[in-house]
């Protein structure tokens, strides 16, 4: 062993050596019972209950399951002012929003109305968040709209689509209280925030493109959701364009970008961007009123029903040849309003600083939709817009969403026939105004700061939804994450460490440039867990780093070119060339050979049995060479694995198992050091006078 290092490292030979010892022992029953609470009640939920009385425990379950009554409890006369002022603002918002995201889902305006009524009521008695003001969105009605019609026409058959689209809505309320009774949230998470970005800007744009069609009066309109059809479809029916109409959407989104400005600028004046729309929908059907607008080529929307829901229970079809179109609709609309209502309620959550719980809310969103299909609604969730404004008018309460349902409730009872001459125009101005917010730029420069791959996804996502369709471009950007995760699971990061001077710290000799590598040791630490999918590509890292250091160029010639033929087609074989010849070179200099592989198992948090067979043959395969296995900081599952296969006791050894690096290096050195020492004196020559 070189004496520099001998000495550079004196100070670690008398460290103290902590002995790796396997976790207490529990059944495997134990084991299940751990694992499943783990990864379905990370939060503990239960715990509430322990040590309390049956009265108590009841009245604790009706909160969990009703948060009504918990606020509900301490609710006063100052909260009511606020969540009145707030309610009425939102109705504002809600009502417009409401009949225009209908007609973007193809279904009749009063459906957007009574999605506007029934669930926020629901929402209020179940839901967790104080800010989410719930119903119709655009992505959610956009989706739904796209993906029905590509079977049935909303045109030639408005029974059949209403009828899908309730269904639909009701698949997609059944999968997402699924998600929340059965503790499964984390699958939603595959859909990244790079994703969600890309594909809501995406969709921003074909909601915008669409709008086009009452914003420049057009008839004959492509019912395809693509920028080059949609854009085609505009110029193909140049003829079509009403000059009246296209002089009214600017006028009026003008008004409304504007207003949006102001309050964007100034906080404190968000009643001029949340009463705009309503604003703008009294003046045009006002003025349409007085002109007689549908005389003069402009398109109203005609007489609306009058009266609270009707029941839709007997509208829902489970049967027949569209059940796999409306349970695909459901599925894909269920998770994306999920996703979007989530999202917006921790906002909000995180800005007053109280919690959000996920499971409640999956359970909330999704039983107001369920009981929303059977009562003529569609598709809803917390809209990040309406739930803005509740935030900014003083929301203290869920109440909020019970003032608005009264609110749209008298609209549907009285003033409905106040909207039998507002203009199609002025609602795809509103549904352009209220998309432009998706689109957020800054943050698509802040992934591409940080992560040029989630900017790629991202971008797919983006591009897919323009170019091909919403629902296969979202689909590509899910695959492509999912790949990544797949790519990141079979290709575990593997590298070599190496000691800081003057520490008994071992860390990335690529990461710290004072690092400095032992010899006689080769240190490689495994960041991932080991399993079926990646041991094939470990065993080859860890074989060729090992060749890498042999001082026999023609042995390891010999030996390496079997694993080179395999290894040379992954996409790591340069940087495993590199190590070949940059140790080699290092061997050389130093005139030393490997006498230690320590793998540093602290980032390997699980072990399955294809990974215990790659430890034994890796063993295998250093004995012939000569070398020992020394592992590091075997976390418990991996530790109590490894000894349970170990039943001859020659596998691991206690003299190769050590708490850290330092540790072990500073052990193995010394113990190379005495040998050493030893085979000097029995080779010492002891002269004969």
């Amino acid at each position: 062993m070189d004496p520099n290092t001998c000495n550079m490292h004196s100070h670690c030979v008398h460290m103290e050596i902590h002995q790796v010892v396997p976790p207490p022992h529990k059944s495997t029953l134990n084991k299940l019972k751990v694992r499943l609470k783990e990864t379905f009640f990370p939060d503990d939920p239960l715990r509430q209950f322990k040590g309390k009385s049956l009265k108590t425990k009841i009245i604790l379950g009706a909160n969990y399951f009703f948060p009504i009554l918990q606020w509900g409890s301490n609710y006063s006369f100052k909260l009511f002012k606020s969540d009145l002022i707030s309610g009425l603002t939102i109705a504002s918002l809600a009502i417009p929003q409401g009949i225009s995201y209908a007609k973007l889902a193809n279904l009749p305006p009063i459906v957007g109305l009574y999605s506007s009524f029934v669930p926020p009521l629901i929402y209020a008695v179940l839901g967790s968040s104080r800010d989410l003001a719930v119903g119709p969105v655009s992505i959610a009605s956009l989706v739904l709209g796209s993906m029905l019609r590509q079977e049935v026409s909303p045109s030639a058959e408005p029974v059949l689509f209403l009828q899908l689209a309730l269904t639909s809505t009701f698949f997609a309320g059944l999968f997402q209280a699924s998600l929340g009774i059965l503790r499964l949230g984390f699958i939603i998470d595959f859909l990244s925030k790079a994703i969600l970005i890309g594909f809501m800007a995406g969709a921003a744009i074909i909601v915008s493109l669409q709008q086009l069609k009452s914003l420049l009066g057009i008839t004959h309109f492509t019912k395809e959701m693509g920028l080059v059809p949609v854009m085609t479809s505009v110029f193909h029916n140049i003829h079509e364009w009403s000059w009246q109409t296209i002089v009214m959407g600017i006028c009026f989104l003008v008004l409304l970008l504007i207003a949006r400005h102001v309050s964007i600028r100034k906080p404190k004046l968000f009643w001029v961007s949340a009463g705009a729309p309503l604003m703008c929908v009294i003046i045009s059907t006002l003025f349409c009123f007085a002109i007689k607008a549908q005389n003069h080529g402009i398109s109203l929307i005609g007489k609306l029903h009058q009266g609270i829901n009707p029941s839709s229970w007997n509208m829902l079809k489970f049967h027949g040849s569209h059940l796999g179109l409306v349970m695909k609709t459901g599925l894909i609309t269920g998770i994306l309003s999920l996703t979007e209502g989530i999202a917006v309620g921790r906002t909000f959550a995180a800005l007053g600083n109280y919690k959000v719980d996920g499971n409640k809310e999956m359970m909330a969103i999704g039983f107001m939709n369920m009981v929303g299909s059977s009562t003529s609604c569609y598709v809803t969730t917390g809209a990040f817009s309406r739930s803005a404004v509740n935030n900014n008018a003083g929301a203290k309460t869920a109440a909020s969403n019970i003032v608005m349902s009264v609110t749209v409730m008298v609209t549907l009872l009285f003033l409905m026939p106040l909207f039998q001459y507002t203009p199609n125009v002025v609602l795809g101005a509103i549904i352009v105004t209220a998309v432009i917010g998706l689109i957020d730029i800054p943050a698509a420069c802040h992934i591409w700061k940080i992560d040029k791959f989630d900017f790629l996804v991202m971008l797919i996502a983006f591009l897919g939804v323009i170019f091909i369709s919403v629902q296969e471009g979202l689909a590509i950007a899910v695959g492509l994450s999912t790949f990544r995760i797949l790519l990141q699971i079979t290709r575990p990061k593997t590298v070599m460490m190496g000691n800081i001077p003057g520490t008994d710290i071992y860390r990335n000799l690529h990461q710290y440039k004072d690092a400095t590598r032992i010899p006689g040791f080769l240190i490689l630490s495994i960041e991932a867990p080991i399993n079926f999918a990646n041991i094939t590509y470990l065993n080859d890292r860890l074989v060729s780093a090992l060749h890498s250091l042999s001082s026999m160029l023609s042995l390891l010639s010999a030996l390496l070119f079997p694993l080179l033929l395999n290894y040379l087609v992954s996409t790591f074989h340069i940087r495993t060339l590199r190590w070949i010849e940059e140790e080699e070179e290092d061997n050389i200099k130093e005139q030393s050979s490997l006498r230690f592989l320590i793998l540093d198992m602290s980032a390997v948090s699980a072990i399955d049995t294809s990974g215990i067979s790659l430890f034994k043959e890796l063993k295998a395969t250093m004995e012939k060479k000569g070398v020992e296995l020394v592992l590091v900081n075997p976390l418990a599952e991996v530790i109590e694995k490894l000894k349970k296969a170990d039943e001859s006791n020659t596998f691991i050894r206690a003299d190769n198992l050590f708490l850290t690096v330092g540790e072990a290096v500073a052990s193995l050195s010394s113990t190379m050091k005495t040998q050493s020492t030893t085979t000097e004196e029995a080779h010492t020559i002891v002269p004969h006078y």
